[in-house]
């Protein structure tokens, strides 16, 4: 039953998140095509059956029973229908061929345009939302940095701070993984190591790197999260061994702890061998009983100016949901406790600074998902590791979701840019490869032909059904 719940939940996300994306989209070429008056014989959000159909003037309104994408159909015009029994009478003036070239063309655009706008509004209605919070870079006094990640392999050891990317001053944490800094021609760290700056170098193939890894650079906000706990859950090891709210880690199994994943890295090293955890409680936890000082398993080791050092042997138990997994029951650091970890600051956007703000965010996703498209077609990044489908992007969503509002509109925008992307490609059956044949006319001041269109057309959908059918095999597969 939970496994149904999820399958349910999953595709609930991912049919909303399409159908935002292609009633925008096609909206696009409808309001463009009967502003120039053409008609729209039918504007669909779905494929083929049809569930609910309504006639208004000239255009059906359709609801299609498969959720993967829309359609809308301009009298006049060779698409994906592949009608052509217009093309034996003169062009009426209502009609898509009757119209000049650059109304055509506006036409086609119009959708990818829309998705760009979509991305706009939601960005910009994003930061006045919720405005920014951000680490400064100056505030950071290291990161933890895990084996086998990209950084580890450029050379970056736990205890690094890092103070410049691409030979620019790091004032923000996240700048760290900004995908325009991360596509740079070639990746340049350069840290703080025991007083001296050193300077390392990612791999030319970076994408593909990072997904080996696990999807990430190896360094993010959760490499700096302090061992603060912020909760202890009943009935595991740690709430037996008496660790409480607000103590810190210090040390597992004698190994020193200054980071949360590290702690966690120790754990799941040791797995369900018994280990020595040793923790540092706060003054101002100390003042009256406590559940430390009463549990049979610790004792206190000293007094430290800041408070007092407990030391409890406990065996970490399998996680339910992953017996590969290892769990001792406590929760990482809040965002009050971060905040007076590391100074977290918030910057809070008006109405015109949002839209700025948001602009700037289009744009710079749009440029690293460029950027990021052009270094696989050119053999830079690998084509399987790279590229996800359908069920990636199912998964992505459905996590988007669960983890709040902000998150799951701002994949929204993500993936619009990248069909207004994917959408202006030069492929025959995309508005890209339409856009090419109205380019060519308005050069040559001739229409290609009827039957190479019609080819050009069958190949382009054959392309994009085989490269679909690739795109979910392949997701299976990294599943």
């Amino acid at each position: 039953m939970e496994l149904v719940i999820d399958i349910l939940s999953s595709a609930f996300w991912i049919i909303l998140a399409i159908t935002i994306l292609v009633f925008v989209h096609e909206m696009g070429h409808f309001l463009t095509a009967k502003w120039f008056g053409m008609r729209v014989e039918r504007f669909s959000v779905g494929f083929p059956p049809k569930l609910l159909g309504r006639t208004f003037g000239d255009t059906e309104y359709v609801v299609g029973a498969t959720p993967l994408g829309g359609y809308v159909k301009i009298s006049g015009m060779i698409d994906e229908s592949f009608d052509t029994e217009h093309l034996g009478s003169e062009p009426e003036p209502w009609e898509f061929r009757a119209k000049p070239v650059w109304q055509r063309t506006v036409v086609i655009t119009a959708g990818v345009i829309f998705n760009v706008i979509l991305a706009a509004v939601i960005f910009s209605g994003l930061k006045f939302s919720y405005g920014e919070t951000y680490i400064p870079a100056e505030n950071i006094g290291g990161a933890y940095v895990s084996d086998s990640t990209v950084v580890y392999n450029m050379g970056l050891r736990t205890g690094d701070r890092v103070v410049a990317v691409n030979g620019r001053e790091l004032e923000r944490l996240g700048e760290l993984s900004d995908i325009n800094t991360l596509l740079a021609d070639t990746l340049r760290i350069t840290v703080e190591r025991e007083g001296e700056r050193l300077t390392f170098t990612g791999p030319p193939n970076i994408m593909t790197q990072m997904n080996r890894s696990g999807g990430g650079i190896g360094i993010s906000l959760e490499n700096y999260l302090p061992p603060i706990i912020s909760g202890v859950a009943e009935d595991y090891p740690a709430a037996r061994a008496g660790l409480q709210a607000g103590d810190r880690i210090l040390s597992v199994n004698s190994d020193s702890v200054r980071f949360w994943l590290e702690m966690n890295d120790k754990v799941q090293a040791i797995g369900d061998s018994a280990l020595t955890v040793r923790w540092l409680r706060p003054d101002s936890l100390t003042n009256g009983p406590s559940t430390a000082d009463t549990a049979a398993v610790t004792t206190q080791v000293r007094t430290a100016a800041t408070g007092r050092v407990f030391e409890a042997t406990l065996t970490p138990q399998p996680d339910d949901e992953n017996p590969d997994r290892y769990l001792i029951g406590v929760r990482g650091p809040t965002q009050p406790m971060l905040e007076q970890e590391f100074g977290i600051r918030r910057q809070s956007y008006g109405v015109g600074e949002a839209l700025v703000a948001g602009v700037q965010d289009t744009w710079s996703n749009t440029k690293g998902i460029a950027v990021s498209l052009q270094r696989i077609f050119v053999g830079r990044e690998n084509l399987r590791e790279n590229l996800g489908g359908p069920v990636m992007v199912a998964q992505v969503t459905q996590q988007a979701a669960e983890a709040g509002a902000f998150y799951f509109w701002r994949i929204v925008a993500i993936l619009s840019i990248t069909l207004a992307i994917m959408n202006i490609l030069p492929i025959p059956a995309l508005d890209g490869g339409q856009l090419v044949f109205l380019i060519y006319e308005g050069i040559t001041r001739r229409k290609p032909s009827t039957r190479v269109r019609m080819a050009a057309q069958q190949i382009g959908m054959i392309l994009i059904i085989g490269f679909m059918a690739f795109l979910i095999f392949n997701d299976i597969l990294r599943l």
